[in-house]
């Protein structure tokens, strides 16, 4: 921690480093508990170095671990109107559903791509694709080496039954990515097979998730590995989807939220032991540095937290070495006021040992906790989005309540009794559940915001996993109108959500004898009863939603996070944007 400080202080300037008080003192006023500033920091992306945000994380002391600075790809992404025949270039991938691969009695393609492809080729296509039994299932790729026409390699990657939604283009996305990093391809060319009925605004989003995905395929996050392979590819065709203004201007948008979910798997891929919650305010504040010219910063200590009476969450900070940081970033539009004020709350634990009620046992999952700042990671992931996309007409917060919970003598024991910042006082049975502590907090101050509608964030419950499994997140509102919002934003970043009911007369299993409420009811509708819980918190006039991602913040597959919430969270915040 000791070293984090030190680094935290000279780029701050701040004389002493021996409180963590200190670090803030010269911003503070006599006016008010909080500070606004903009950071005089290196940018999170540097295009001279080509260096990505989440590589600049400050120096850890702890087991000696720091991040490798790694070049980051620069690919350039192009549609093109020209005939995939005639494309030169390493790769040629062709993005074919069953119906595509339909042949006539002479096994000739009826797909027109397809057939003027295989006629260049002799007729190898189809042969190869009959001999590696190719029928455009989805998962299904195939590349081959075949002379004959421009490009050096043919791959045909499988859509399914059809192709239509952004989930299947992405999909191919990450398909081309992973034949690219294969075949060291530096440049590819992508083409549907039947792009025919697509409309236009569908040819945009097909555009939009292919360039998507093809980066998040070639994302690898090596920079606590000691050896890492570079990425060959530097170009990406996209062929027959259309060209002009508004097409590229749909890969500069898929551009900025690739670039926001890379900086949000990274902050979540980084260990405990190098993310603490100082660090993850240094890099809020570096996304505010980036984009002064409309995100400004407001970092809180300890002190000032107490200040503003947040118990519940100085309650669980309590116990760690490393102190709490209490993180706010405002988006502001340029030009002219926001006709809609928005707040994005996120769960910050960067590590949680689940405290005196200590995780343990099989399924625990202990040595996976770093990713319990996955709801923070989302937020400041958009956040990084939004600077970059400059939506006009909204206001968004991005609020991050981070600490860590710990075991020590000065920790919050079960039975304490902690009172929130809205005067409500919770009585904790269960250490373990001290993340809707965090967020009571971050809610109360969300609200004092003035804004109209917020989403809340959170690896909040495995009772939702249970329910929902891993790849589907939980949402729980009571505003019909912000669920049509919200879910229809996650069906365009294809981001799989489901809503949930808010109970209220399992409400009865949260109260306590001698406080306000308990933290935790029993086993049964958990992921209910927490959110039953975060309700509590938010002023009723504000309409709130609750997303519970304890599933899909991780891939137990590619042991590795995800990014999940902050392509939905993008275009959410663009559906209030005027």
């Amino acid at each position: 921690m000791a070293a984090v400080v030190v680094s935290l202080a000279s780029s701050f300037a701040v004389s002493s480093p021996s409180s963590p008080s200190l670090l803030f003192a010269r911003f503070r006023t006599a006016s008010t508990s909080s500070f606004r500033f903009s950071f005089a920091v290196s940018p999170l992306f540097n295009s001279k170095r080509g260096k990505l945000m989440a590589h600049t994380l400050a120096r850890a002391t702890l087991g000696l671990t720091q991040p490798a600075n790694i070049d980051v790809p620069k690919i350039a992404f192009a549609a093109k109107d020209i005939d995939a025949v005639e494309w030169k270039g390493d790769i040629l991938a062709v993005g074919v559903t069953e119906k595509d691969m339909a042949k006539d009695e002479n096994s000739k393609f009826q797909n027109s791509i397809l057939e003027r492809l295989d006629v260049q080729l002799s007729g190898l296509l189809a042969e190869a694709s009959s001999e590696e039994d190719f029928t455009g299932k989805s998962g299904q790729s195939v590349v081959l080496r075949l002379p004959g026409i421009g490009s050096k390699r043919v791959g045909l990657i499988g859509l399914g039954q059809s192709a239509s939604t952004p989930t299947a283009f992405r999909g191919l996305g990450e398909a081309v990515a992973a034949a690219a990093k294969a075949a060291q391809a530096s440049n590819v060319g992508i083409v549907l097979a039947s792009s025919e009925g697509l409309s236009a605004e569908s040819k945009l989003t097909a555009a939009s998730a292919i360039s998507s995905g093809t980066v998040l395929g070639l994302h690898d996050d090596t920079r606590y590995k000691s050896e890492s392979k570079k990425t060959a590819l530097k170009s990406v065709d996209i062929l027959g989807l259309g060209s002009g203004p508004e097409l590229d201007k749909k890969l500069k948008y898929a551009e900025d939220v690739s670039s926001g979910i890379i900086f949000g798997r990274e902050l979540v891929n980084s260990p405990a032991n190098v993310l603490t919650p100082a660090v993850l305010a240094h890099e809020a504040s570096k996304i505010a540095s980036a984009y002064s010219d409309v995100i400004s910063a407001t970092i809180l200590d300890a002190e000032q937290c107490k200040e503003l009476k947040m118990g519940s969450y100085l309650g669980v900070a309590a116990a760690s070495a490393n102190p709490p940081h209490f993180i706010h970033l405002c988006y502001k539009p340029i030009g002219g006021p926001a006709k809609a004020k928005l707040a994005l709350v996120g769960k910050g634990l960067t590590f949680d040992s689940g405290g005196y009620n200590i995780k343990t046992g099989p399924g625990c999952s202990i040595e996976l906790m770093k990713f319990d700042m996955g709801g923070s990671a989302a937020v400041l992931g958009a956040a990084k989005a939004i600077g970059q996309i400059k939506p006009p007409g909204v206001e968004v917060h991005f609020i991050v309540a981070a600490c860590e919970n710990m075991i020590s003598g000065t920790g919050m024991r079960p039975g304490d009794i902690v009172t929130a910042s809205n005067g409500k006082t919770i009585e904790v049975n269960n250490t373990d559940a001290e993340g809707r502590l965090t967020l009571a907090d971050a809610l109360v101050y969300a609200c004092n915001q003035g804004v109209e509608k917020i989403v809340d964030l959170a690896t909040l419950t495995g009772a939702c996993v249970v329910a929902l499994g891993p790849s589907i997140a939980g949402v729980f509102t009571p505003s019909d109108d912000l669920a049509k919002e919200v879910i229809a934003a996650s069906e365009l970043s294809g981001e799989k959500l489901w809503r949930m009911p808010l109970e209220e007369s399992y409400w009865e299993s949260m109260k306590s004898g001698v406080a306000d409420m308990v933290n935790t009811g029993g086993r049964q509708g958990g992921a209910i009863t927490a959110a039953l819980f975060l309700k509590q918190f938010v002023d009723e006039k504000v309409q709130w939603m609750h997303i519970d991602m304890a599933g899909p913040v991780w891939n137990d597959k590619t042991k590795a996070a995800t990014g999940f919430g902050i392509s939905t969270l993008v275009e959410w915040v663009l559906t209030n944007s005027s």
